[in-house]
């Protein structure tokens, strides 16, 4: 237990080990800031972000600005005198003026190993771009993007067929136990803050449905990875015969062919050629009904061998 005062900012559920940490620690929590409440569902009802219903579960004050530039809000954190701001995938750029309130920093807990991977969807790009190490870092925030002095940082492997819903539970865990080692190590004066290195640094930005597009002219591999890397949104897809398909489970296989060629449909394996090695598709998905294996699948919808997959995403479904 630090004995600062602590004001906690995060949105998703990443975000929520953390603050649960904090919580086990019995942290003086005077707040929670999060993003407001957004519509969700069929019938668009409001729902409260993850970390909002953590809070109030435990009796702690939650703020929802709609801008944290706004300087009612800014005026309100001043009046509840934080020695700390922990930040955890809030969703906001904090402003200067808010990044000079607490005297001990804004602490932030970022989902890679700093200077790499700066940006929004940091592990989904670790998958994408077929890294074998990812990890978590600590860093006193400034006015840049993930640009400040880093604190400590921890590493971990990632698997080959890793996917990001996997990644995610991990590195979730990571950050909330290295976030209460540097409050410590910051409390003893033991952690000397780090300028991150810009010349090694490399972006991650938001995902976008068409980043979802499998193009079959691709290595093999590197398309495993697309669909690891968005399992959760926005879904490695294609087409065949002009119905989209999400590709939900994958391994990379040795056959060849004409790229989206079908190479194999039967006896539970629909494996497709790539420019380079094949696709194994072994769970995938069509519009509006569930996920099923490969072999469940080919049951009820049959492929034929040399048929082709692919095609591009109409403009209905492409995300502005």
């Amino acid at each position: 237990m630090t004995g600062w005062r602590v004001i906690f900012m995060g949105t998703p559920e990443f975000a929520c080990s953390t603050l649960q940490v904090l919580i086990d620690r019995g942290e003086q929590l005077l707040a929670v800031v999060t993003q407001p409440d957004r519509p969700k569902g069929r019938g668009q009802k409001l729902k409260p972000p993850p970390v909002k219903e953590l809070a109030l579960r435990h009796g702690i004050p939650v703020r929802q600005p709609l801008k944290v530039r706004d300087p009612a809000f800014i005026e309100d954190i001043v009046r509840l005198k934080p020695d700390v701001i922990v930040v955890v995938a809030f969703g906001q750029i904090l402003p200067t003026a808010l990044l000079k309130i607490p005297p001990h920093g804004c602490i932030n807990v970022h989902a890679s190993l700093l200077p790499r991977y700066r940006g929004a969807a940091p592990l989904n790009w670790c998958i994408i771009n077929g890294e074998s190490e990812t990890g978590v870092t600590t860093m006193l925030m400034d006015a840049g993007l993930d640009t400040g002095p880093m604190l400590l940082h921890r590493s971990t492997p990632i698997d080959e067929n890793e996917n990001i819903a996997a990644l995610h539970d991990r590195i979730s865990m990571m950050g909330a136990q290295l976030l209460a080692e540097t409050l410590d190590g910051l409390k003893a004066a033991s952690i000397p803050p780090r300028e991150q290195d810009n010349a090694s640094s490399c972006y991650a930005p938001m995902l976008k449905k068409e980043d979802g597009l499998i193009v079959w002219s691709r290595d093999a591999r590197a398309i495993h990875n697309q669909v690891r890397g968005m399992s959760v949104w926005p879904g490695a897809y294609t087409f065949m015969d002009g119905q989209m398909l999400k590709i939900c489970r994958t391994r990379a296989g040795s056959g060849s062919g004409q790229p989206g060629t079908v190479l194999r449909a039967g006896k539970g394996t629909l494996e497709i050629a790539c420019l380079t090695g094949s696709l194994i598709i072994e769970e995938l998905q069509t519009a509006g009904k569930k996920r099923l294996d490969s072999a469940s699948f080919l049951a009820g919808c049959p492929v034929s061998e040399g048929s082709l997959l692919g095609g591009e995403i109409s403009g209905g479904d492409r995300q502005q």
